[in-house]
């Protein structure tokens, strides 16, 4: 497994194909044991949450979703035979510009720690556990 090494340095906001590449690259470089429960997951990067994902989430302001997992619930069989669609983790361009914004962090980090994230807590993985992967994955540059 190796390190994220992205140094791209943005002198304009990025793109939403700017967020696909980290994306990209971050889950290339997840560990193995996330990456094999969610191999077949479908990233999709769009300015902001749908009106119907924010009522689900119960959020007021799309700023305060980052990312969102949909998809098909895996432990059941008739669900996961009967889905033909991948699962996808959406990540929000605007609301992630933003935070970017406020926290100074390099962004292929927030990337990575939403796609985390996202695809550990749908999978029911702890927070200690994805915290130690996120540690794995990343390198400072």
């Amino acid at each position: 497994m190796g390190q994220l090494h992205n140094v791209e340095r943005f002198t304009t906001p990025p793109e939403i194909s700017d967020i696909e590449s980290l994306a990209r690259e971050s889950y290339a470089h997840m560990p193995d044991e996330l990456r094999d429960v969610a191999s077949q997951i479908k990233i999709e990067v769009q300015e902001f949450p749908s009106e119907y994902m924010m009522e689900a989430m119960d959020c007021e302001t799309p700023f305060e979703m980052l990312g969102l997992y949909q998809g098909v619930d895996r432990k059941s069989p008739t669900d996961r035979d009967l889905s033909e669609e991948k699962d996808t983790v959406f990540l929000f361009r605007r609301p992630i510009l933003d935070f970017w914004c406020e926290n100074g962090e390099d962004l292929s980090q927030v990337v990575n720690h939403v796609l985390l994230q996202e695809i550990g807590h749908y999978f029911g993985i702890s927070d200690d556990d994805m915290e130690q992967m996120e540690s794995r994955t990343l390198s400072l540059s």
